[in-house]
């Protein structure tokens, strides 16, 4: 079998243009399209692989978030609860102290009445008492007393000390009104010369002197002048007698009032009742 070469040349040359051809208008743009595509789908993979990296870091976030906020919310609600907790301890004991001082100042406000009560029934007794004596001293008092009590009234004034004495003659000196002389009874003139008589003699002068009657005088004598007065009765003596229970009264009072005094101390003695008024 012959062959023709100049028909293998030229079928090879067709072959040859076909092929360049192909590849020029079909195998390349097909190459490049694929390229194109893996590069495409290559970006896109990456693309994704950067979106799926950060929706994991995103999710890695909210979760961080939401662990972080529980872990504040038990906080807040620890905090909450100790506050309450707190909140609730002091509104009891505010409370509590309201309660004890409200009960403290109830019994001490009871204490106080007891106490107040007890010290205005003594001291109504007290004046009840001496009212008493004083009317029955006053209705059992008689004129032939008043005498006696005027002997008794001259032997205080000659016995007075000095500087009770030398007080009441500057006091008669200096006086413009003559000086006063009082009792329950009108003296006879007997007893007026004799406390006239008894003055002359201690202080060694002419005294002038005014004779008055006093009711409310019980069993007794004063004289008064210048601010001055020398007494002796039955009155004074009860008036001396009812300060001193007043003293004792208050003194009772005050050691009532203060708190207890501790062992091995002993409390104050209360004062004694002073002795009957001479000058004042």
């Amino acid at each position: 079998m012959l062959i023709d070469w100049f028909t293998v040349g030229a079928q090879a040359l067709n072959f040859i243009i076909l092929v360049w051809l192909l590849k020029r208008f079909l195998y390349k743009p097909i190459l490049d399209a694929v390229d194109a595509r893996e590069k495409l789908i290559a970006t896109e993979l990456a693309d994704a692989d950067a979106k799926k990296s950060e929706a994991k870091a995103q999710r890695d976030e909210f979760q961080h978030k939401n662990a972080e906020f529980d872990r504040q919310r038990a906080d807040l609600l620890s905090k909450a609860r100790d506050e309450a907790k707190a909140e609730r301890q002091r509104l009891f004991g505010e409370a509590r102290q309201a309660a004890d001082a409200s009960s403290a100042k109830r019994q001490d406000a009871l204490i106080r009445e007891a106490h107040d009560l007890g010290a205005a029934i003594s001291r109504r007794t007290r004046q009840e008492v001496f009212a008493i004596v004083r009317k029955a001293l006053k209705d059992l008092a008689t004129t032939s007393l008043e005498e006696r009590l005027a002997d008794v009234f001259t032997r205080r004034v000659r016995d007075m000390d000095s500087n009770a004495k030398a007080g009441l003659a500057e006091a008669l000196k200096s006086a413009s009104a003559p000086a006063l002389v009082r009792s329950a009874f009108d003296l006879p003139t007997e007893q007026r010369v004799a406390i006239q008589n008894s003055l002359n003699e201690t202080f060694s002068a002419e005294i002038r002197v005014r004779f008055e009657t006093a009711p409310d005088l019980v069993s007794g004598i004063e004289l008064t002048t210048n601010g001055q007065k020398v007494a002796w009765s039955i009155a004074d003596y009860l008036g001396s007698l009812a300060q001193g229970v007043d003293r004792l009264l208050e003194a009772n009072d005050k050691s009532q009032a203060k708190p207890k005094i501790k062992a091995g101390k002993t409390a104050p003695q209360s004062e004694k009742p002073e002795p009957g008024p001479g000058c004042q």
